[in-house]
């Protein structure tokens, strides 16, 4: 037998399919599902939430594109209420997806293939009806050349888009693949007739027509853009967005940096900022404004699984090719000093790739991991670091009885061992080549941590250069692999999967627009990253990733930097909040989302 859900309220979990799907929605391997058939609404939203007002948000940077899926240009930030997809993921779950614009879903007895109905009332915001047709030509354009190459990374498995009938599309695969129905419910769907005749890629100023709770309204490039709610929101009264989408006007007002747009927010031009700055929010959000309660500061606790920023290493430079040289690099970075001198101690330490959550490596493997692992340390001895089965990895510290100075000493022998030698205070290896890099920077805020490494560093005879760039240098600069060193952060899910391949895998090396930074083209990481995309069941997926996670820190690919979990944001005074938060989500996501404007503050 073929397998149906109905999603108008029911829950297809990630490994559904290697077990009965009953009825009810509790047929899912790891975790109860949460909501019910008939669900009336999401917990972390007030259904009778009053529609109306308007919320004015910030960009930093500019714009000049209306399309987020290419390569080229800088899309405008919020597009993302625009377009839908075809189920929409909870936030107080792991990894589960409701009916949006599909209404039911089919899993084929095989497993290699997907089958999706749409809900008959879902339309375009001109009125017009979504099709088969409609999905089927958003599939093929994304995975086309034209499109950003992030998505033929992601959908390779997907190996094609067949139109069953005028509500039904069919996704085929390449082989099984336990998350990739889920990945294909999350396709984004926008309408044939607004690209159709046009080479994708240059549909850049003309906004595509996408079915979403809103339309662009006004703009002026690279300046503001303002989105219209759409009265004729078609899934206005659906169970997956009762409550959701309650502004009759969302702006994004774009500001050269941070500092300015603080400025901005005091004088009343936007309402609502997520703080990233330690020293800022330490220091900056002050003031008779916040003082009389008109602007609210607070920090909202997450269960966001944190991944890894840090300074990443380009590969694809020869002098971060040797594995001594990176330790060395490492063990100049003092965390401790700059959390406490820099950070006002609002941070912990990123100590996976998986950070602040159950994915990260923990101890020693376990026999479990073991058994992963063992075999690969045989299939690729020359790759395979046999510390990560013996001892636990741990960031660089100074904590006593670690001391800076010991950590340099440390990092002088491994430079010695690597064949850099000092000659009048300058590092230098036998060609004569300095040990001397950049660190490419966005933001003039971390010019002030690369200050103290930096010293540490000359101490080793290590140059380091660290300029500040505009978004849009910084972004084509990023795309192009055209850098030394970057800050960045791999994000991760609650269910890592396909994703990983963008990242880390060989395949994503050479590709421009990847999230490969690193350059990593290692067949055991690749080895790795198929093991978890692969996984049958949550268990095995934990396991993977643990196995994962120990390899690439035991590579020293990045200088690991830090995480909160909490969000810091500060906003005006005027609006109400569903009284519960998600347990998996963005601040300024939740408040497009789930905030309303309170009545005795109309605009």
């Amino acid at each position: 037998m073929e397998r149906w859900i109905f999603l108008a309220g029911c829950l297809l979990f990630t490994w559904s399919l290697v077990i009965e799907v009953l009825a009810a929605p509790s047929a899912a391997l790891g975790y109860t599902p949460y909501y019910e058939p008939g669900f009336k609404n999401f917990n972390y939203v007030n259904p009778d939430a009053p529609k109306g007002g308007e919320l004015i948000l910030s960009g930093v940077g500019n714009f000049d594109s209306f399309n987020p899926y290419l390569l080229k240009g800088i899309a405008a930030t919020g597009l993302s209420l625009v377009f839908e997809t075809l189920m929409e993921k909870s936030q107080d779950e792991p990894f589960s997806l409701y009916g949006l614009l599909a209404e039911d879903i089919e899993l084929a007895k095989d497993e290699l293939s997907v089958t999706f109905r749409l809900n008959p009332q879902a339309r375009f915001a001109d009125g017009s009806p979504v099709t088969a047709a409609d999905v089927k030509f958003s599939f093929d354009t994304l995975k086309s050349e034209q499109a950003h190459p992030q998505y033929r990374i992601y959908w390779n498995d997907i190996q094609a888009a067949e139109i069953i009938d005028n509500r039904s599309i069919r996704f085929r695969f390449a082989k099984k693949n336990p998350e990739l129905h889920l990945i294909a419910a999350e396709i984004p769907v926008f309408a044939q007739a607004s690209a159709a005749g046009k080479a994708f890629d240059t549909i850049v100023t003309k906004p595509l027509l996408a079915s979403g709770p809103y339309v662009i309204d006004q703009y002026q490039m690279g300046k503001y853009i303002t989105y219209k709610r759409n009265p004729n929101y078609w899934a206005k009264d659906l169970n997956t967005r009762r409550g959701m989408y309650n502004f009759d006007r969302i702006t994004f007002k774009y500001y050269q940096d941070r500092e300015v747009s603080l400025e901005a927010l005091k004088s009343g031009e936007f309402d609502f900022m997520a703080v990233y700055e330690s020293k800022a929010w330490a220091r900056d959000y002050v003031g008779p404004k916040f003082d009389s309660g008109e602007i609210k500061k607070t920090e909202l606790p997450h269960s966001n699984n944190a991944g890894m920023q840090g300074f990443v290493f380009n590969l694809r430079r020869p002098i971060f090719q040797d594995i001594r040289v990176r330790q060395a690099i490492n063990l100049a970075f003092d965390f401790e000093w700059a959390n406490k001198n820099l950070f006002f101690d609002q941070y912990e330490r990123c100590d996976s790739y998986f950070s602040n959550s159950d994915l990260a490596a923990r101890g020693l493997p376990s026999e479990a991991e073991l058994a992963l692992l063992k075999p690969l340390s045989e299939q690729f001895p020359q790759q395979f670091p046999q510390t990560s089965l013996t001892q636990v990895w741990q960031p660089v510290s100074t904590k006593p009885p670690h001391s800076l100075r010991a950590n340099l000493r440390q990092a002088q022998k491994l430079l010695t061992e690597a064949g850099w030698h000092l000659q009048n205070g300058v590092l230098q290896n036998e060609a004569g080549i300095k040990l001397e890099f950049e660190a490419l920077l966005a933001q003039k805020g971390f010019e002030r941590i690369l200050a103290p490494f930096d010293r540490n560093l000359e101490k080793l005879g290590i140059k380091l250069n660290y300029r500040t760039v505009d978004v849009a240098l910084y972004q084509r600069r990023q795309d192009t692999f055209d850098f030394d060193l970057v800050v960045t952060i791999f994000g991760q899910s609650q269910s890592p999967g396909n994703e990983l391949r963008t990242m880390w895998h060989s395949s994503s090396a050479a590709q421009e627009g990847s999230n490969n930074l690193i350059g990593l083209k290692n067949p055991l990481i690749d080895a790795l990253i198929e093991k978890v995309i692969y996984a049958p069941n949550r268990q095995a997926l934990v396991t993977a990733v643990h196995a994962l996670d120990r390899v690439m820190l035991a590579g020293e690919y990045v200088i690991p930097n830090w995480y909160t979990g909490r969000h810091r944001i500060a906003y005006w005074n005027k609006f109400g909040q569903p009284s519960k938060q998600p347990l998996y989500y963005q601040a300024e996501d939740w408040v497009t989302r789930t905030w309303w404007q309170k009545n005795e503050h109309p605009r």
